[in-house]
């Protein structure tokens, strides 16, 4: 047992020195055609097929609460809190649990795309004719492939 034990601290060693400490690991997910990275430090959870309880007098982004496992979770549509049109749930749409400073947020996104490691030093902000309150910054992924960056602080200040 002690061999195990070894290994797996050998393993673990290894993973953490595999990565520079510049690089943080983000869940990519889509929203009205835009490509968004959150921190996977944040996502506890990727959920689909589950019940919204509505509840009544919150603002149209808050779709309502959720149970999971015994815990009440906050669901907002991160489409419709960004200012964008509402369109139908589809079989891709799902719902990201996040644990944000000890509280849990339900956002419900298009789709989920990957994970992907970034090095924190090549992301931008964004341009403040163009700022966005959820945004905080960006990343070009490719010749036309952009990459935002979701605040989940001020997603949980605000929702």
């Amino acid at each position: 047992m002690s061999n195990e034990n070894t290994a797996i601290d050998s393993i673990a060693e290894d993973s953490v020195t595999d990565i520079p400490t510049s690089t943080e690991r983000f869940l990519t997910f889509m929203s009205d055609g835009l490509t968004i990275g959150v921190s996977t430090n944040y996502v506890t959870e990727i959920i689909t097929n589950h019940t919204i309880t509505i509840i009544p007098l919150v603002p149209d982004y808050v779709k309502g609460i959720i149970n999971l496992r015994g815990q009440i979770i906050p669901i907002i549509d991160i489409r419709l809190r960004m200012g964008k049109p509402s369109i139908d749930y589809t079989s891709t749409t799902c719902i990201i649990v996040l644990n944000i400073d000890d509280t849990n947020l339900g956002i419900i996104v298009d789709s989920v795309q990957q994970v992907i490691d970034i090095d924190k030093a090549q992301i931008s902000p964004v341009p403040t004719e163009n700022h966005q309150e959820l945004i905080n910054g960006m990343i070009s992924l490719s010749e036309r492939s952009v990459l935002l960056f979701l605040d989940h602080e001020q997603l949980a200040r605000v929702y």
